[in-house]
């Protein structure tokens, strides 16, 4: 077990380092796309950038991450993607697995990790639970880039699972917000994404293929 924790620590050490220089090279392209574009092409051009910084960033890791997402999302459509959170790994496959622009809906605590904060302050909806103002403006937020074309994310746990079930209790902030903006919800589950890199102890991470699925879109008209 020891061993195993060595190579697991120098192999955290590894990702991270590959995780942060990725993200120092693609930040400056980011916030000049967020800067020079309208919003909506902004946030295309963006996208780019990160799939570019996903791709480098499976590539040097030997974290691979496949999906169905060819099979059957129609990407001149609108959705509103709800899917399952356990491990920092989800972040990568999203990416690298949804096949069009999203804006995600993320927690505030996250502006706090260095370089990371900056680019998701520009490309995540926050949210402060501990808000009611906060929330109520999230919400806000989120309606309006679905009513100009753009998906958006939810993860419906509200936050990682960091416990032993499979998944955490919803949320229905994603489905009230389906129904009333009569937008279908497409339904995502990655599955061994904590299995790779656990958010309860970091030193088990290993390398592999993360499987993430999606499955059929849930319409919400009427």
């Amino acid at each position: 077990m020891q061993v195993r924790k060595v190579f697991g620590l120098l192999y955290f050490l590894y990702i991270s380092t590959n995780f942060f220089l990725l993200m120092i090279v693609v930040c400056p392209f980011i916030i000049l796309s967020m800067g020079v574009s309208n919003e909506k092409d902004g946030s295309r051009i963006s996208f780019w950038f990160l799939k570019f910084w996903a791709f480098g960033f499976s590539a040097l890791t030997f974290l691979w991450f496949s999906s169905n997402s060819k099979s059957g999302i129609d990407t001149s459509r609108t959705y509103i993607y709800v899917g399952n959170h356990g491990s920092f790994l989800d972040a990568v496959a999203l990416v690298l697995c949804i096949p069009q622009t999203f804006s995600p809906l993320g927690k505030i605590e996250r502006l706090k990790v260095p370089v990371f904060g900056w680019i998701y302050k520009r490309l995540v909806v926050m949210i402060d639970r501990c808000s009611r103002e906060s929330r109520d403006q999230s919400v806000a937020e989120l309606r309006r880039n679905l009513n100009g074309g753009q998906s958006i994310l939810i993860f419906s746990e509200g936050t990682m699972n960091k416990t032993k079930s499979l998944l955490n209790p919803f949320y229905d902030g994603a489905f009230r917000l389906a129904i009333e903006t009569q937008t279908p919800i497409m339904p995502f589950a990655i599955f061994n994404s904590k299995e790779h890199l656990p958010r309860t102890d970091s030193l088990l991470l290993y390398p592999g293929i993360i499987k993430m699925e999606f499955g059929n879109v849930i319409e919400t008209a009427g």
